[in-house]
């Protein structure tokens, strides 16, 4: 049985979300519109909905059903 490698993440997720979208609004202004410039646009707000959510998730707010 193998083991599995695991590592500490250096920054949290949030922070690797808004790099990652930040990493690819930059990458779509430089294409042209079609297809490509749409596909990266929606990663991007993928990426910034899961932010939302993960803040959402983590709120103090948030009651667990009982």
């Amino acid at each position: 049985m193998q083991k599995r490698r695991r590592f500490k993440q250096q920054l949290t997720l949030q922070d690797r979300l808004a790099a990652w979208s930040k990493e690819i609004h930059e990458q779509a202004a430089i294409l042209p519109p079609g297809p490509e410039r749409d596909a990266l646009l929606k990663k991007a707000r993928q990426a910034d909905v899961a932010s939302h959510l993960d803040d959402w998730a983590k709120s103090p707010g948030l009651q667990s059903p009982t």
